[in-house]
C-alpha cells in the first residue's frame, strides 16, 4: 500500500524549460532596463498531462528552448498555467493552439472586471486602437479555463494573491520534498532570502502574506525571474 501511495505522489516531474530574469535588479543596485524582461518557464509531467507553465519567451525563442531540454514540440504540451495574466507571462502562447490553457478563477475575474471599465473608456474616449487591443486581451482571457484545484497527480493549485490580483502557484508534493513553482510570488533567490516582494504589485500585504506562505509550504522553490532553489529556512 505505501509503494502504491508514493508511486501516485512521485507522478509529477519537473524541468525547468527558460530562467527567466527582471529588466533591472532591485536587489543589485540596478535602474533602468538592464536586459530584457522574462519570467522562468517550467514543464511538468504527471502522466498524460505534460503542463508548460508561463510560456514566457516568444515562440522562436521557447520552442527551440523546449526541444533542448525536454525532446518534446509544442503539439506535445497538452495543457498551459500561467500563474497570472500579465502580458510577460504568455509572449509564447500562440505555439500552443492545441493545448488547454488554465488560469486561476480569481485571476480571471478580477482581470476581466479590469479590461471592460478600460474598454469602455475607450470607447467613451473613442481611442479605436486602444479597444482593439483590449478587445483581443479579452478574447485571450475568455478562451482560458478555470485551472482545477488538482490540475493532475501530484500536482495542486496553491493560490498566492498579491503580486496580481489572483496570482497562483503550483504545488509538486513528493514524499521527499515539496517544490513550489511560485511565479513572482517569490521573484528572486534574493527576494526570498531578504523577504522582499516584487514592485509594482497589486497588494503589497497580501504578497508578503502568499511570500509568508511560500516559505512556510516549500522546500524548493521555483522563483518568477530565477532558478530552481533550496528554501534557506528549510535544513537538508
Amino acid at each position: 500500500i505505501c509503494n502504491h501511495i508514493c508511486n501516485h505522489i512521485m507522478a509529477a516531474s519537473l524541468k525547468i524549460i527558460s530562467i527567466g530574469a527582471m529588466s533591472a535588479h532591485p536587489l543589485w543596485s540596478e535602474k533602468g532596463d538592464v536586459r530584457a524582461a522574462h519570467t522562468t518557464t517550467s514543464l511538468v509531467v504527471s502522466g498524460e498531462a505534460v503542463i508548460l507553465v508561463d510560456p514566457s519567451l516568444p515562440p522562436q525563442i521557447l520552442l527551440p528552448r523546449l526541444s533542448e531540454r525536454t525532446g518534446k514540440g509544442a503539439d506535445s504540451v497538452t495543457h498551459v498555467f500561467l500563474t497570472s495574466f500579465h502580458p510577460l507571462r504568455r509572449r509564447g502562447l500562440a505555439a500552443f493552439a492545441n493545448a488547454t490553457v488554465w488560469i486561476g478563477e480569481l485571476e480571471q475575474k478580477g482581470v476581466r472586471e479590469q479590461l471592460r471599465e478600460k474598454l469602455e473608456q475607450a470607447r467613451a474616449e473613442q481611442d479605436a486602437e486602444l479597444a482593439r487591443m483590449l478587445r483581443e486581451e479579452l478574447e485571450i482571457l475568455n478562451a482560458c479555463e478555470v485551472a482545477p484545484d488538482k490540475l493532475a497527480e501530484g500536482v495542486d493549485l496553491f493560490p498566492l494573491p498579491g503580486v496580481a490580483i489572483g496570482s497562483n502557484g503550483l504545488l509538486l508534493p513528493t514524499p521527499a520534498t515539496t517544490i513550489l513553482i511560485a511565479g513572482d510570488a517569490v521573484a528572486t533567490a534574493e527576494h526570498l532570502e531578504q523577504g522582499r516582494v516584487i514592485s509594482p504589485c497589486f497588494d503589497i500585504q497580501q504578497a508578503l502574506e502568499s511570500l509568508k506562505e511560500a516559505i512556510e509550504i516549500a522546500d524548493m522553490i521555483v522563483p518568477g525571474r530565477d532558478n530552481l532553489i533550496n528554501n534557506p529556512s528549510r535544513r537538508f
